[in-house]
């Protein structure tokens, strides 16, 4: 129904004070009904209610504290592997809930004081401005700072120091658990990316039967994995470890061994090289006996074996590294000392 189909008696027959058109007519077919009276609330009328309101605000962000507070102590006191029981949703890490719970009222405290604030101290009067040019005149600029201020003095912000107050404690300490999740991004790695478990002495394990090897256990052709003595897969630094240290074992014919080196770190044409790929770190399984070639099965770069290890094609950046070998007074295979080369893949400060 249009406004020319309303019986003119019901219609507005003036402008408010606004300006607004309050009559329609053939160039204002719809009628605009202005602002509604403005109702005072409780707290503006009585200054017991604004200080229990004043109370309730300063309360949320004294909480907000306490919960951040509280978000740094489970951090520090809490162990990484301990689990609770939290009915209905079950066994669940410790840590994860202490951090979740009070991170979440540390944030839901700011925000429900801020909105607990804005709805019942701070002015609600609607006002209505007509639209003006983007650019803005030194008239609107002086009344824009003129807003400002009245603004900052409606809010009440000067006057009403226990939320002030409590608001900038608030705000100031929940950065504070940002700040605290950065102990994740260390400890600094110092060297510990240029050294593996091997060393001088350190026996050589199958990884299949997980016991030391002898030369005669390796056949010409074969591929086999090694890893250090000690290291043992219940360790709790078991993956960190092996993925530094894990070895792969070929034999070839000394004759057909290209580099020097290669041959002076071998023993009887046993070979030892990192496993772990120098172009992502993908474990290498590929192993083709007539050419002495590995290949890793991600992005398909390849190594030879019989020259040092130097990459023939692929994205990988530089050569396996090569472990240097011999035997102990036993007759089993051990090292030499550690790798040369950092193992894996190329990282900012290895130079």
């Amino acid at each position: 129904m249009s406004s020319q189909d309303i019986p003119e008696e019901n219609l507005p027959t003036a402008q408010d004070e606004h300006g607004a058109v309050a009559l329609a007519d053939e160039e204002n077919p719809f009628a605009d009904p202005g602002l509604p009276p403005h109702e005072h609330r409780i707290q503006d009328i009585d200054e017991r209610a604004a200080k229990r309101s004043e109370r309730t605000v300063a309360l949320l962000f004294t909480l907000s504290m306490v919960a951040t507070i509280g978000f740094i102590a489970s951090y520090v006191a809490i162990p990484i592997d301990q689990n609770i029981f939290v009915w209905p949703i079950g066994h669940i890490s410790a840590l994860n809930f202490a951090l979740g719970l009070t991170l979440g009222v540390a944030l839901f405290a700011i925000g429900a004081g801020a909105v607990h604030w804005a709805r019942t101290l701070m002015s609600d009067e609607e006002l209505v401005d007509e639209r003006h040019p983007i650019e803005a005149t030194p008239e609107v600029k002086a009344k824009v700072m003129a807003d400002f201020k009245q603004g900052a003095k409606e809010s009440a912000i000067g006057r009403r120091k226990l939320i002030r107050n409590t608001m900038f404690g608030a705000l100031t300490l929940v950065p504070l658990s940002g700040l605290v999740l950065l102990r994740d991004l260390g400890p600094l790695p110092e060297d510990k990316l240029r050294h593996t478990l091997w060393k001088s002495g350190k026996l050589l394990i199958n990884q299949n039967t997980h016991e030391p090897m002898r030369p005669s256990d390796i056949a010409v052709g074969s591929l086999t994995f090694a890893q250090p003595e000690g290291l043992e897969e219940h360790d709790h630094d078991f993956q960190r470890e092996i993925a530094k240290a894990a070895l792969m074992l070929v034999r070839i014919q000394p004759d057909n061994i290209k580099d020097k080196q290669t041959l002076e770190w071998s023993h009887e044409g046993i070979l030892a090289y990192s496993k772990i790929c120098t172009h992502v770190g993908c474990p290498i399984s590929l192993y083709e006996q007539q050419t002495h070639h590995v290949l890793c099965p991600c992005h398909q770069s390849t190594f030879d074996l019989a020259d040092g290890g130097k990459v023939i094609f692929g994205p990988a950046g530089h050569a396996l590294p090569q472990l240097r070998i011999g035997v102990n007074d036993e007759g089993y295979l051990e090292a030499r000392d550690d790798f040369e080369e950092p193992v894996g893949p190329a990282f900012w400060e290895r130079g």
